[in-house]
């Protein structure tokens, strides 16, 4: 686990662009606090911080070579069946000179070439330069639990495992993307493979990227799910043996460490399996974390659940009561994700992040749970809106009215819904993931913009990918668009960058593509039942989850960000958004923000919107009005690093020596 980056130059005979892969390594100290290490050759500049989990010593140093030092490579993350391919390529006549995971990417390079991805199981992003070709892949794990970013410049191509590092090259072009603006406020998150600066990408998860020198990115996926369900023919006994069986050989494979490892509890039922599964795993207490808030009341506060799993299993268990500290780490959190990123259970999952840190380096979480086995709501209003739209006309307009007849400002979004049962699947699941809808972006868009962003391309891009989808029920074409979509953006984007931020390794057992492509093939039937997901996974699990946590219904990690701004922080916020610093990014007409801070405060729920644009303007303050001051903070941390006495190896002979 680590922070990767580099640079190639534009031509073979030209050296990589002088400093950047320094500059992006500085940026990532957090992400790699044990050591680190250059490596360069001609047009390449490999870069690489280390969080050393496998192979503490210094053989499992980065980056590292093959035997003859034609292939380098730098890799962020776990490969988990390192050791089965190590053995095979042994017997194949490979040398190794280290323990390490990552060394055994080089050498099965050797043999499948750009296939290697495909045969990693695991969460990972690597960079491998092939000096017998001048060719530079990179590849990203197949949901995209470890995150890569890249771009093109005058003076060559660039990567870094966050949009950050790049950003600290001043040479790095950074134009705000008005379209990736767009879809921010509807999903408060850039989804892939955009980010909010022009000219910057991201590897879509599942994907590979090769480029020779003066040559153009070739961008190829490698792996998808198939949500065709191929296994209705099971019964629900063997569906669940199915699913418990491949769960806890997930939860195994994830355990391998060097270092000190513990677990995510929130509460729900996806880590409570995964500490169930880790504890008859282990045999040992296991360190398990789990955040709470001092105000709020029960409703907000998810810690007894979370005890009677510790209580059960007997776990070294960790709790942090916390009032959050909104203002104070925002800046914080837009810095580290390099774009604007308006989930706001970024700020408990940081707190959470940062007490697992204290005492563990690698933790496990239940990310990815709902995905696999149809555990959102969402899933569950869209199956009946699915046999809403198939009712005569008539009957389908009473329910639509029902719907849009309930009272109160919470049911507001169900009002909505009633309107648009009529629509095609995309704009109504839109409504259930959007913070803004088309309506309500015109509302406060210049004219300018209104008149760009007159066309929902948010729905246009969802409606495309669930044509493209296998599945023949509406949860099977969702799961699929979630997992392409909210997954790997938000859901693990949040959790990478969160734990990163504090040195810590996050694991997904739920991610393991033998998991998602179980539940991906298992009927409709077997995911929702009595209205409620993952029916399947519960029963599969009954007996190791407490009932209290098998029967409650789904609650996510965000806070109470509404009551909040409508309180304790409306203050700054109409300070934030109305200032002369805000009306001069001429997006938004004034009058209509301040409209919306009212209605708010009157009793509308309008706080998610609200914070997406708090959100937006601190990033426009920290990473475009503070570029500058930015760099300049990196930089002078780079000079620090280079001048301490252990430096870094930069000799390709070195390099496979250390290696």
């Amino acid at each position: 686990m680590c922070g990767i980056a580099g640079a190639l130059a534009p031509r073979q005979d030209a050296l990589a662009p002088a400093g950047a892969a320094e500059l992006f390594a500085a940026a990532m100290v957090h992400r790699g606090p044990d050591g680190y290490g250059f490596w360069k050759r001609g047009p390449i500049a490999l870069a690489h911080r280390r969080l050393a989990i496998i192979d503490l010593s210094e053989a499992g140093r980065q980056p590292m070579t093959n035997e003859d030092g034609q292939i380098a490579i730098v890799v962020n993350g776990e490969i988990y069946n390192h050791a089965e391919l190590r053995a095979d390529l042994v017997a194949k006549g490979h040398r190794f000179r280290s323990g390490s995971d990552s060394e055994v990417v080089a050498h099965l390079y050797e043999e499948v070439g750009a296939r290697v991805p495909e045969l990693l199981r695991g969460m990972f992003a690597f960079a491998l330069w092939d000096a017998r070709t001048s060719t530079l892949l990179l590849a990203r794990d197949r949901f995209g639990e470890k995150p890569l970013f890249y771009g093109e410049r005058p003076d060559g191509f660039v990567f870094a495992s966050e949009l950050g590092a790049l950003l600290a090259d001043g040479r790095t072009p950074a134009e705000l993307s008005l379209p990736a603006l767009d879809a921010y406020l509807a999903l408060q998150y850039v989804p892939s493979p955009d980010t909010i600066y022009q000219g910057l990408k991201k590897l879509p998860a599942g994907h590979t990227l090769e480029i020779r020198c003066g040559g153009r990115p070739v961008v190829r996926r490698y792996y998808r799910p198939s949500f065709e369900p191929t296994l209705a023919h099971l019964d629900e006994r063997e569906a669940a043996a199915r699913v418990r069986q491949t769960v806890e050989k997930a939860v195994h494979d994830r355990l391998m460490s060097d270092v000190p490892l513990g677990a995510f509890l929130s509460g729900g039922i996806d880590s409570s399996i995964v500490v169930a599964c880790m504890a008859r795993a282990l045999g040992t207490p296991v360190k398990t974390f789990s955040v709470g808030f001092s105000e709020g009341g029960r409703a907000d506060n998810e810690l007894p659940f979370a005890r009677l799993v510790a209580e059960r299993y007997r776990t070294d268990h960790h709790e942090l009561v916390v009032e959050p500290d909104m203002i104070g780490l925002l800046p914080d959190i837009v810095r580290h994700h390099g774009e604007p990123f308006g989930d706001t259970s970024a700020v408990p999952t940081r707190y959470l992040c940062g007490l697992a840190r204290q005492h563990v380096t690698v933790a496990l979480s239940g990310d990815a749970g709902d995905e696999a086995f149809g555990g959102y709501r969402r899933y569950v209003w869209s199956h009946v809106a699915d046999l809403l739209v198939r009712l005569p006309g008539p009957l389908r307009g009473l329910a639509a009215g029902a719907l849009g007849a309930v009272p109160g400002g919470p049911a507001r979004w169900l009002r909505e819904y009633g309107a648009r049962l009529s629509t095609d699947e995309a704009t109504r699941y839109l409504r259930f993931v959007c913070h803004f809808s088309a309506q309500e972006k015109s509302e406060i868009y210049t004219p300018e913009l209104r008149q760009r962003f007159a066309h929902d391309a948010t729905a246009e891009a969802f409606a495309s990918r669930l044509q493209q989808s296998a599945a023949t029920d509406v949860v099977g074409r969702l799961q699929d668009l979630d997992c392409d979509t909210y997954l790997p953006d938000d859901i693990l984007a949040k959790v990478d960058i969160a734990s990163m931020s504090h040195g810590l390794e996050a694991r997904a057992p739920f991610c393991d593509h033998d998991v998602v492509a179980l539940g991906a093939a298992l009927p409709g039937r077997l995911k929702l039942r009595r209205g409620k997901g993952k029916y399947i996974l519960k029963q599969a699990f009954a007996d190791l989850v407490p009932p209290e946590i098998v029967s409650r219904r789904k609650k996510g990690f965000a806070l109470p960000i509404g009551r909040w701004l409508a309180g304790r922080l409306h203050g700054f916020a109409r300070d934030l958004l109305l200032s002369p610093q805000a009306r001069r990014r001429d997006l938004f007409v004034p009058a209509a923000v301040e409209t919306l801070l009212d209605r708010h405060r009157a009793g509308e729920d309008h706080g998610e919107r609200i914070w997406n644009l708090m959100v937006l303007e601190t990033w426009f303050r920290e990473m475009v009005d503070g570029r500058a001051a930015f760099a300049r903070e990196i930089a002078a941390r780079a000079e620090v690093i280079a001048a301490t006495p252990s430096a870094p190896v930069t000799a390709p002979v070195a390099a496979a020596q250390a290696s």
